[in-house]
């Protein structure tokens, strides 16, 4: 492989294959994440369903803590992309942005005179976080369902201030993740995943045996190996030091070395999700959630009387 390149992230691509007992099991399993779509519009009638199925997924109390942006408007869309640095979220049809909505639920109580403290909970954040994300997960089914492709979009954490007063959100809103939707130019195919063996524990959690554990990882990963290059390397090593210090480098450096290229996990933390940038701004992030009118992370005072 070319030193100026390495194989995706993402894992290991593979055919679809295997017989189902029905045609929803196929379609969950052989599912691949789109990233290259035909820019053909989707049918209003289309969308209907799909953010339909979305509304109905399961929510907490039946509150549903969350609403959802549709963006179809091309200039917007590709605003997206140039933000995010992936040019696919332009060229698609739509976009969904997933919010935390506690704003419609507060407006609710004072409309009718309840109480109301939920931006202020952790209990109630931690729901909504759950109920947005399954919300997500169902228009994402249904949409592939329809023979579109999606895809989710992460990377939009970095970017919450813009996406407030781009998407005109309101205290008590706050985005979570970005679906790219449309029809696929090519079906994508699915990546290869960590078995069930190695995920589902048995009525309590359960330590896999080292050698099983390396086995699960090499099978999801079967010959991924990173031509080693000095700027490779050096980053790598930079991001060693800093994260456990001199001798901890010298170790993964070694290990490097020795095996003569860099093994999968060593590129996920070393050189992608790098393990010495990723948890910075924790408090940054907080400070965000403050500006968005929520305060579930502080102790809650409340302004009444006993």
């Amino acid at each position: 492989m070319p030193g100026d390149q390495m194989p995706s992230h993402h894992g290991v691509k593979q055919a679809p294959k295997g017989i189902y007992p029905n045609d929803t099991l196929k379609l969950l399993i052989e599912r691949g994440s789109c990233r290259n779509f035909t820019g053909k519009k989707i049918p209003s009638r289309t969308m209907e369903h799909i953010l339909s199925a979305g509304v109905h997924a399961a929510t907490g109390g039946n509150l549903q803590p969350y609403s959802v942006i549709k963006i179809e408007d091309p200039r917007t869309n590709k605003k997206l992309a140039e933000m995010c640095l992936q040019p696919f979220i332009g060229q698609a049809p739509a976009n969904l942005l997933f919010c935390l909505d506690w704003r419609r639920l507060e407006r609710w109580a004072r409309l009718e005179d309840a109480p109301f403290t939920a931006n202020n909970s952790f209990r109630h954040f931690w729901i909504s976080f759950q109920d947005a994300i399954i919300c997500a997960q169902n228009i994402c089914t249904a949409a592939d369902s329809l023979g579109l492709g999606s895809v989710y979009i992460g990377t939009v954490l970095e970017f919450f201030p813009r996406l407030k007063k781009m998407f005109n959100l309101p205290q008590g809103v706050f985005p979570v993740v970005l679906l790219t939707l449309g029809y696929p130019k090519v079906k994508p195919l699915s990546r290869k995943k960590l078995p069930p063996s190695a995920v589902v524990h048995s009525e309590r959690y359960s330590e896999m045996a080292d050698a099983l554990l390396l086995k699960a990882f090499n099978d999801k990963y079967p010959e991924v190996k990173i031509e080693i290059t000095p700027e490779r390397l050096k980053r790598f090593e930079k991001v060693c030091l800093k994260v456990g210090g001199r001798k901890f480098a010298d170790k993964c450096l070694a290990r490097v070395r020795k095996q003569g290229y860099i093994n999968p996990v060593q590129r996920y933390f070393g050189l992608h999700y790098v393990a010495d940038y990723m948890p910075e701004g924790n408090l940054k992030f907080l400070k965000q959630f403050e500006n968005f009118g929520f305060g579930w992370f502080r102790d809650y005072k409340p302004q009444g009387g006993k």
